[in-house]
């Protein structure tokens, strides 16, 4: 598949219907008073596996042949890719392999293992990780699904952007967390097929923010990998990328990058007035919202995509402790 298109999402939303929950979106009193519009939450932090990436995941192993799932999948995660693909490929007999660097929360790493998944521990980057999956499935001929540039991982994350629309149809902008580009280049197709108006926003954070630093160099790059509360966003979109890098910079609006206290800021945000415990990539819309970034031009939806936050950094950060 050299292109993807808005049918590819709707396709992707048939196989996956009964293997994911269709999220709430609720309105934000707090966020809608600040603004001045109407601002409401996309919670796929309520999703089964607790993050978005469920979607993709589903999706990706519903297109294996008998044969590749006898052999297995192999995928480099900051996480909750790792969850979601053990999580799915659980559900329909596969065996699955993460690899994850040093810089993933135990208590993601866990949350694989408990899925019965065997999970490699290797390096200090994402890429690191990548490199060591792509070495296993060379070597035991398992199928390597990347966590962001893959098709079948983009068209399950675009089912996000169908629920926006069905859920809130006259929706004026919309907030997406931003990393390796699954998610964003996913729901900005469904959202940009459906209205070219509507305006689209990217999110991340001022340390390591992969692909912003591609999109302003106007082709994939390297960045170094830092420790950030929004550890989800980390890692690159590898140099070679085929998907994610060109859809996001034909669809992405606006791109922000949020510092490492307004994140804290957004987390506490959250849990206080929206009653949501998120982990900081999945606060980085509402931060950007409380930094003054986005037009107050409604409505606003912010993608709200994850919860799988270690709670002991998550009480720290409640304390004013920003790590």
């Amino acid at each position: 598949m050299s292109v993807l298109e808005l049918n590819d999402v709707y396709l992707a939303r048939q196989r996956i219907e009964r293997l994911v929950r269709r999220t709430p979106m609720e309105h934000s009193f707090s966020l809608s008073r600040l603004l001045g519009v109407p601002v409401y939450l996309k919670l796929e932090s309520q999703q089964i596996t607790g993050s978005f990436k469920l979607r993709g995941a589903s999706n990706a192993v519903a297109q294996l042949t008998a044969g590749q799932k006898a052999l297995g999948v192999v995928a480099a995660s900051t996480g909750n890719h790792g969850r979601a693909l053990a999580y799915a490929a659980s559900r329909q007999g596969v065996k699955a392999t993460i690899c994850l660097s040093h810089l993933v929360p135990e208590n993601k790493v866990q949350a694989i293992r408990d899925l019965g998944a065997q999970v490699c521990i290797v390096g200090r980057s994402q890429d690191d990780a990548q490199r060591e999956a792509e070495r296993i499935c060379a070597e035991q001929g398992a199928t390597l699904l990347l966590p962001f540039d893959h098709p079948a991982i983009i068209a399950g994350q675009g089912t996000l952007g169908l629920e926006i629309l069905e859920q809130q149809p006259d929706v004026a902008q919309v907030l997406v967390p931003l990393s390796g580009g699954g998610l964003f280049a996913g729901v900005a197709l469904a959202l940009k097929a459906a209205n070219r108006q509507i305006v689209t926003h990217g999110i991340s954070m001022l340390r390591g923010a992969a692909m912003h630093a591609s999109v302003e160099a106007g082709h994939p790059v390297e960045v170094e990998e830092l420790p950030t509360l929004a550890d989800s966003l980390g890692g690159g979109i590898g140099l070679d990328n085929r998907y994610t890098f060109s859809m996001t910079r034909n669809t992405c609006d606006h791109l922000h990058l949020l510092s490492e206290a307004s994140i804290a800021n957004a987390i506490r945000h959250a849990y206080r007035e929206e009653r949501q415990v998120l982990e900081g990539a999945a606060a980085v819309g509402i931060g950007a919202l409380l930094d003054g970034l986005i037009e107050p031009r409604g409505p606003i939806v912010v993608v709200v995509s994850g919860r799988n936050v270690d709670i002991d950094q998550h009480l720290r950060v409640l304390a004013g402790a920003d790590a």
